[in-house]
């Protein structure tokens, strides 16, 4: 077993190895921008990290990890155009950088790329791969359309944002996880515990960016509140709706029916958040979803050294401020 860091610095490597630009450069030079922009690798160490718990070799699971990245930032290069945003960890986005052609034929090349990269597997291996792959791909749209259908609806409950958010994120976290398991030739019970911690660890993770995108660090690597300027309707909204009274409701709603930016709109919504006490509310909710994933980290058939990599990891995840 590797230090976390340790894969990240490998996946990096072998990235820098397989991602270049040729041409035609304008449709590459807009890939390698925002696949070397950053971010913190969590799908890919996943992935390195689960082929090495179950006994692979983490080397024989570095294209499905790249494929992960890939098709990961395809999804953010298409979000951002959806969302009109022009900041993506702390650079300009893709469509802003380049325009909006640009985006959208790079992001498709990018989802081409993924599927490409899983082909080094064959036979039996390359169909399990590729099917939850594309099942992935697949729900992490219909996650996105959700939350493209929650911008013109008000009553939306927790449970339906908790679906959205799972398949909108958790998903591909739980398939970074299971891919990796999988190349490993690990058994169904370990593929569908090590699935579902990545779905619990996947929720608290999407969690967490909510709260972080209003109450994190300056130096998030978005615009600062951008869920309340983009009127997102995230957990701390749909909790703070649903524990208001009249007056504070009406103001909430009210507030989120602007469209134009405000720092004002900004602060009032915030306040109303700290008076329903968000913070604390939220911190109770990441804690629940982290402890289900720990508790399907106990059904593992693992050393319980290698249980207590998978419960420390998801910690660390947690205890981040940006």
């Amino acid at each position: 077993m590797l230090e976390i860091r340790e894969y990240k610095v490998l996946f990096l490597e072998y990235l820098k190895k397989r991602i270049k630009i040729k041409e035609p450069k304008n449709l590459y030079k807009p890939i390698t921008y925002i696949i070397n922009l950053g971010g913190k690798r969590l799908r890919p160490i996943l992935t390195l990290m689960s082929c090495d718990l179950f006994g692979g070799d983490r080397l024989e699971a570095l294209d499905a990890a790249l494929a992960i990245e890939m098709f990961h930032n395809f999804s953010l290069v298409h979000d951002d155009i959806m969302d009109d945003a022009s900041l993506r960890r702390g650079k300009k986005t893709v469509h802003e950088k380049w325009n909006l052609n640009t985006g959208i034929l790079s992001g498709d090349a990018m989802l081409v790329l993924s599927n490409q990269l899983l082909e080094s597997y064959k036979g039996d291996q390359f169909k399990r791969l590729i099917s939850l792959f594309n099942q992935t791909a697949l729900e992490v749209c219909e996650g996105q359309q959700y939350d493209i259908d929650f911008e013109t609806r008000v009553n939306i409950s927790i449970e339906e944002y908790i679906k959205m958010i799972t398949l909108k994120t958790a998903v591909l976290v739980a398939t970074s996880l299971k891919i990796g398991a999988m190349i490993a030739l690990t058994d169904k019970d370990n593929l569908d515990n090590i699935y579902d911690y990545g779905i619990n660890l996947g929720i608290a993770f999407q969690l967490q960016d909510d709260y972080l995108d209003v109450f994190g660090d300056d130096d998030f690597g978005k615009k600062k509140a951008g869920d309340i300027v983009e009127n997102k309707k995230t957990f701390l909204f749909l909790k703070t709706l649903e524990l208001a009274n009249a007056m504070d409701k009406v103001e909430l709603l009210n507030m989120y029916a602007m469209e134009e930016f405000s720092e004002e709109k900004i602060n009032s919504v915030i306040e109303l958040f700290r008076k329903y006490e968000m913070p604390k509310l939220m911190e109770e909710e990441i804690k629940k979803y982290t402890f289900r994933a720990q508790k399907n980290i106990h059904n593992l058939s693992l050393h319980e050294n290698k249980k207590n990599v998978l419960i420390n990891f998801a910690d660390q995840l947690m205890q981040r401020t940006v």
